[in-house]
């Protein structure tokens, strides 16, 4: 309640993307992932299967694989195919209806694995469990989910993944790049509406848990290219002006105001780098896909 009013008082209203994965959201996502517009995760899978064995060649015998909002973890069996050596998956994922799912999948298909996996929001404070810290860590953060926090928040993330993960640990972080806009407002706003759909489920979420008044169709998605910070952004913008009324609280929206709800920055090499020096880490191997490209950073503690 107190991030959504704190939000919704903002001079630009604006809410963190985690809150956009409920049950109903992280479906919704997992159907953006397959619509023809949307390239980065079959690209992002694609340069996977590609490098399987060089991210195999990374990671030590007996290691523990942590994957740091994982959903549906249907890009971590390509790694755990490649690793028979992982000994240990930790997932960590906010919804826990995504993880319960994809731990029950994946027990089944790899039954000598152990699974220790934590429900929580990977953004804030983690302490992994003594079983996994006697381990080597092996940190997999795919998905370009990184582009989805604000400069800060991917530089603080990658401070405390070195301090949780140890000096001998590898992460490996799946980063898009830089493209053309046209490109980017299709993946943003896909022809079949699925996008508008996850980003409006956001509204319905707050009604049905905080017990708001939201006009869902009062709202619309809009896919906008900010290209002063190199970053998508999806805001809802009110059709009209209009009144919310949330906790006892009263919040106006003027025609043509938005709530903006998810930023995905993009990158270039020498950016990424640029935030791995800075958070601590360097990069040690990358490999970038053919257009519409998409990159896989694998970093040490510097």
């Amino acid at each position: 309640m107190a991030d959504v009013v704190a939000g919704l008082s903002s001079p630009q209203k604006t809410l963190s993307p985690k809150y956009l994965y409920d049950a109903r959201g992280s479906a919704l996502f997992e159907e953006i992932c397959r619509t023809p517009e949307y390239y980065p995760t079959r690209t992002e899978t694609a340069l996977l299967r590609e490098i399987a064995a060089d991210l195999s060649a990374l990671i030590p015998k007996g290691a523990a694989l942590i994957e740091f909002g994982s959903g549906a973890s249907d890009k971590t069996a390509i790694v755990l195919d490649a690793a028979p050596q992982i000994s240990t998956y930790v997932p960590i994922e906010i919804s826990h209806d995504a993880l319960d799912q994809a731990v029950a999948r994946l027990a089944q298909r790899y039954p000598s694995l152990d699974f220790v996996p934590i429900a929580g929001d990977f953004t804030g404070e983690l302490r992994l469990p003594e079983s996994v810290r006697a381990k080597s860590a092996v940190g997999f953060f795919p998905g370009s989910t990184i582009g989805n926090l604000d400069p800060a928040e991917m530089q603080q993330f990658l401070l405390r993944t070195r301090v949780l993960l140890g000096e001998d640990s590898v992460l490996l972080v799946g980063a898009d790049m830089l493209k053309d806009v046209p490109t980017l407002l299709a993946a943003y706003d896909d022809a079949a509406g699925v996008t508008a759909g996850f980003n409006r489920n956001l509204l319905e979420r707050i009604n049905r848990e905080l017990g708001a008044d939201f006009d869902i169709q009062a709202f619309r998605h809009e896919a906008r290219w900010n290209a002063g910070l190199q970053r998508m952004e999806m805001h809802l913008v009110s059709l009209h002006d209009q009144h919310v009324t949330l906790g006892g609280m009263r919040f106006s929206f003027s025609q043509g105001e938005s709530l903006h709800t998810e930023n995905s920055h993009k990158f270039s090499t020498d950016s990424f780098d640029a935030l791995a020096a800075r958070s601590g880490w360097q990069i040690v191997q990358q490999w970038i896909s053919p257009a519409p490209q998409f990159a896989m950073f694998a970093l040490v503690p510097a």
